[in-house]
């Protein structure tokens, strides 16, 4: 897995290619070129440059404060940036730092609010298969207010990665989780994936390793 990294002002992408597959690739790469962001007096993104292309992992490391989840509201369009360009996928999955589930509806019903359209009972049926393994079978029919937070990471990861989507970007997905729970989460990254561009921040050296992801330090 790599990231490449670009100059400021640096076209990620080369001109002239009439391949509608790399046409398609590039479309739902993630990339940033020349991004700054300041609030007041105060530089959090400065010439920041990067691109995540289609079957690559990119863990972003780095203290709290460092700029990593104002990088991720700009992608998601939460926040807009003083300058510089970026361009993600229309269709993007996310993992916020809160797990922002739909409390009153069951880990089945919050996956399939983000799937495309298709026969319901069919969908459920995968959902559940899914999920099981990630989380005990007992609970997905159940309220997400019932669910300890440990769970509720877990499926918010889940979700992400099952949606109809053509990118990830997953703020903190490990936080709250043991070492077994977060294996699992790893597991499950890598079988639902399905080699779309993936930009996570972790603040554990051991994640990138396991996820042979490339690290960008901030």
């Amino acid at each position: 897995m790599s990231v490449k990294q670009l100059l400021p002002g640096q076209l990620p992408f080369s001109e002239g290619s009439a391949d509608s597959e790399n046409a398609s690739q590039r479309e739902n790469c993630i990339s940033v070129s020349g991004l700054f962001k300041s609030y007041g007096e105060l530089s959090v993104l400065s010439a920041l440059s990067f691109s995540v292309e289609v079957g690559e992992i990119c863990c972003l490391m780095g203290p709290s404060g460092s700029g990593k989840t104002t990088l991720f509201r700009i992608l998601m369009g939460l926040e807009e940036a003083d300058s510089g360009r970026i361009s993600v996928p229309a269709r993007l999955g996310a993992v916020f730092q809160e797990n922002r589930l739909i409390e009153h509806l069951s880990p089945i019903e919050n996956v399939r609010l983000v799937m495309a359209p298709g026969p319901k009972a069919e969908q459920k049926k995968q959902i559940a298969s899914a999920l099981c393994e990630i989380l005990p079978a007992e609970c997905l029919g159940r309220p997400a207010h019932t669910l300890s937070g440990g769970m509720k990471r877990r499926l918010a990861a889940a979700r992400a990665l099952l949606s109809d989507c053509d990118a990830l970007i997953m703020d903190e997905p490990f936080s709250g989780l043991d070492g077994d729970t977060k294996h699992q989460v790893i597991r499950f990254i890598e079988k639902y994936r399905n080699s779309r561009p993936l930009l996570l921040s972790t603040h554990t050296p051991e994640d990138a390793a396991l996820l042979h992801a490339r690290v960008l330090s901030f």
